[in-house]
């Protein structure tokens, strides 16, 4: 016998859900959004007028310096202002089954029942970079969802995990005394890309000097005329220690942010950079199902036998899709 097929919820019905604070129609849609469903479009429409409701943490760091901790704690703070809040904590792809490796959900249980607070875990999928490809739409959807606050947090894979700094309002980087981060730092672009940084476990031996080596490096850093300054602040995540401090960096920046226009500059880069992937990705679809045709493998064969160019067939190509 055939196992009856699960009824799919309408866009117009998961959305006024997840509006009213439903988790199972947030965690659906954000579903759609990972699977590249074929009602993206549609969810992204039902979406568009409530982009730019919530204020977007970015969280990076190195591997064991304190990042769920630390999320953790700042959604407790948050909470306790009375803001709902959503967390997206990217996982390293599974090599088994592809999925997300679900450390940071273990983490943070102590919001599991808290109606204020969603957590999603997505799997990377390969992607570089410390983000997953269909982070930015799910950030939509939980700006959707009426959060106040959206924490996405990285995969943790170390010095190339600035990409989250295109997608977030506000970056916080962490760092740990004892694990190099302050010299690390200072290579690997972390050092442009923080906003805040924040030296966690700072109740250990060597924190001090990891607080000076930052602040030195941000002393050598250019900035220009009104240029924002990062902040660093002290923590010790694991027992609630300096996160109202890192609260109010946050709100310093969002300030500065709003003072000097750079909050719908860097909003109106990261559509930007959304409409460029999802332009690029139609154009890759396009482009494979081409490969059943004529025009690419005849041009193919004319690079692969000098009667052509790469160059000159690519821009035919171009031509023929135009």
């Amino acid at each position: 016998m055939t196992a009856p097929r699960r009824r799919t919820r309408a866009v117009p019905e998961l959305v006024a859900a997840a509006r009213a604070g439903e988790h199972r129609a947030v965690a659906r849609l954000i579903s759609l959004v990972e699977d590249g469903d074929p009602a993206l479009p549609a969810i992204a429409a039902a979406l568009a007028r409530y982009a730019g409701g919530a204020a977007v943490l970015g969280l990076t760091g190195s591997p064991g310096v304190g990042k769920s901790t630390t999320t953790n704690e700042l959604v407790r703070a948050l909470r306790a202002r009375g803001q709902r809040v959503g967390v997206l904590a990217v996982d390293p792809a599974s090599p088994f089954t592809g999925g997300a490796i679900l450390g940071d959900r273990v983490r943070m249980q102590d919001h599991a029942t808290d109606p204020g607070v969603y957590i999603r875990s997505m799997s990377s999928r390969g992607h570089l970079g410390g983000l997953s490809a269909a982070t930015p739409q799910a950030v939509r959807v939980l700006e959707g969802a009426g959060c106040d606050v959206v924490i996405v947090e990285t995969v943790g894979v170390g010095q190339a995990e600035v990409e989250v700094a295109s997608l977030a309002d506000t970056t916080l980087v962490l760092l740990a005394p004892g694990m190099g981060d302050g010299i690390q730092a200072a290579k690997a672009g972390i050092l442009e890309i923080a906003d805040v940084f924040v030296v966690n476990k700072a109740d250990r031996d060597g924190a001090d000097a990891t607080y000076r080596d930052i602040q030195g490096m941000i002393a050598l850093g250019e900035r220009g005329p009104g240029g924002w300054r990062p902040q660093v602040v002290r923590a010790v995540a694991v027992r609630g220690e300096g996160i109202e401090e890192v609260l109010a960096a946050v709100g310093k920046h969002r300030a500065w942010l709003e003072e000097h226009g750079e909050l719908v500059r860097r909003r109106e880069a990261r559509a930007a950079a959304e409409i460029e992937a999802i332009a690029l990705g139609r154009l890759r679809a396009h482009l494979g199902s081409l490969r059943g045709g004529t025009a690419l493998p005849e041009l193919a064969a004319a690079v692969a036998a000098g009667r052509s160019d790469p160059y000159a067939a690519a821009d035919r190509l171009l031509a023929s899709l135009a």
